[in-house]
C-alpha cells in the first residue's frame, strides 16, 4: 500500500511537471509570436508622397533636375526610414510663375488630396513683377489653403519656406535694398499667418543673403540658387519632413 501511495505521487508531481511545460511553452509562443506580429506591422513598407508648389526656386532654375530642393529632401529623407519605404515626389512649378500663375496651374489640373507632405514656396515673382502687395495677401491664403487640401486636409503636413532673396546675387546687387526691403515685407506677412495658423514656416532667405559673399550658393545664371545652396536649404527643412512623415 505504502508502494502504491509513492507511485500515485510520483505520477501526479510527474503530471504536473509536463502540464507546467507545456503552458509555459504556449505562453513563451504567444509572446513570440505577438513579438513577430508588431514587427510585421513596424516593418511593412510605407508610400510617401510629396508635392512641391512654387516657381523657379522650386523647379531648381540653372540646376540639374536632382539638385533642386525637392529631390534633394527626398534623398535625405529616404535613410531616415525603413529600407523597403517608397518615396515620390511630384513638382508643380514654372519659372517666372506668381501666385496667379500657380492657383491657375492648380485650379487646370488639380492635385490628389493624398499627399503625405506639401511644400509651398512662392511670391518672389509677385515682387519682380510689380503686383500689388494686396494680391499677394488674398492669393498667398488661398495656395496654402490649397496646400492643406493637397495634405490629406491636415495642416500638419503642409510646410512653407520663405523667398530666397535675389538681391544678393550678381543679376540683383545693384537693387539689393529696395529687393530685400519688399521681399522681407512678402515673407514676413507668409511667416505672420503661418504661425497665426499653426502651420509649419522655414525660414531659408539669410541663407541666400550670403551669395555675393559666396558665389557658390549662386547658380551659373548669376540669379537662382545653386546646388549647394539647396542642399543648405534642405538642412533646415529635413527635421520638419522626418517629424511629419515619421
Amino acid at each position: 500500500m505504502r508502494y502504491l501511495k509513492q507511485l500515485f505521487g510520483f505520477s501526479l508531481l510527474l503530471f504536473l511537471l509536463v502540464n507546467c511545460t507545456k503552458n509555459s511553452e504556449t505562453f513563451a509562443d504567444q509572446v513570440q509570436n505577438g513579438i513577430e506580429d508588431e514587427i510585421d506591422d513596424d516593418i511593412q513598407p510605407k508610400d510617401f508622397k510629396i508635392l512641391s508648389l512654387g516657381d523657379s526656386y522650386t523647379i531648381g532654375q540653372s540646376v540639374c533636375e536632382t539638385c533642386r530642393f525637392p529631390e534633394q529632401l527626398k534623398d535625405s529623407l529616404i535613410p531616415k526610414f525603413n529600407s523597403e519605404d517608397r518615396f515620390e515626389v511630384q513638382v508643380i512649378a514654372t519659372t517666372g510663375w506668381t501666385t496667379t500663375n500657380l492657383l491657375s496651374a492648380l485650379a487646370a489640373q488639380p492635385p490628389s488630396n493624398d499627399y503625405s507632405l506639401v511644400t509651398l514656396l512662392i511670391g518672389v515673382n509677385n515682387q519682380f513683377q510689380g503686383k500689388p502687395f494686396e494680391l499677394y495677401e488674398t492669393e498667398f491664403i488661398t495656395l496654402v489653403n490649397k496646400a492643406i487640401s493637397y495634405a490629406q486636409y491636415e495642416k500638419s503636413r503642409v510646410i512653407v519656406i520663405s523667398i530666397p532673396d535675389y538681391g544678393f546675387t550678381p543679376f540683383g546687387q545693384n537693387n539689393q535694398p529696395t529687393i530685400t526691403a519688399q521681399l522681407n515685407q512678402y515673407n514676413q506677412y507668409a511667416q505672420n499667418f503661418c504661425e497665426a495658423n499653426d502651420i509649419t514656416y522655414v525660414y531659408i532667405t539669410d541663407i541666400t543673403q550670403q551669395g555675393l559673399e559666396n558665389p557658390a550658393l549662386v547658380a551659373s545664371d548669376n540669379l537662382h540658387p545653386s546646388e549647394l545652396a539647396y542642399s543648405k536649404f534642405v538642412e533646415r527643412i529635413l527635421p520638419f519632413a522626418i517629424e511629419i512623415l515619421d
